[in-house]
């Protein structure tokens, strides 16, 4: 029972998902502005505005650092994860994105049958992660 009494009480635990739920909540409510439609897919979709990967790194990297020190060891291993973290999703995941919007324009041109559509929104543009990156700064020095 420690343990998990443990896991409520760690705070960039929590600054991490509160900044993940919020980067998705405000997915869902620009979804509803923009196309004028509740999409559910957005409550735990990949893509799109703000970069849930981003705020969820930055929140536990921010967190970190407001507990442990912004010049802990632990504090930068956390700054070298969110990094990589939003390196990959506004370059290798963006670019798979635009390969299977490519890809889809291909199977529906050639009516290639039996082949599911693939996912497009995988990654992020720069503004993205960085409105994600700063949602997640916000809440980990909040928390």
């Amino acid at each position: 029972m420690y343990h998990f009494h443990a896991i409520l009480q760690n705070i960039p635990l929590w600054a991490a998902i509160i900044a993940w739920a919020a980067a998705q909540g405000i997915k869902i409510i620009l979804t509803l502005i923009v196309d004028k439609k509740f999409d559910a897919s957005r409550i735990v979709g990949t893509g799109g505005m703000p970069s849930s990967h981003s705020s969820f790194t930055m929140a536990l990297s921010f967190s970190i650092g407001k507990y442990y020190g912004f010049d802990s060891p632990l504090f930068a291993v956390a700054m070298i994860f969110s990094f990589v973290t939003m390196y990959d999703a506004q370059g290798i995941r963006r670019a798979a994105g635009k390969q299977a919007e490519i890809l889809n324009m291909l199977i529906l041109e050639h009516k290639i049958p039996d082949v599911d559509k693939l996912k497009e929104l995988l990654g992020h543009t720069p503004l993205e992660v960085a409105a994600g990156a700063l949602l997640g700064i916000v809440i980990g020095l909040w928390l």
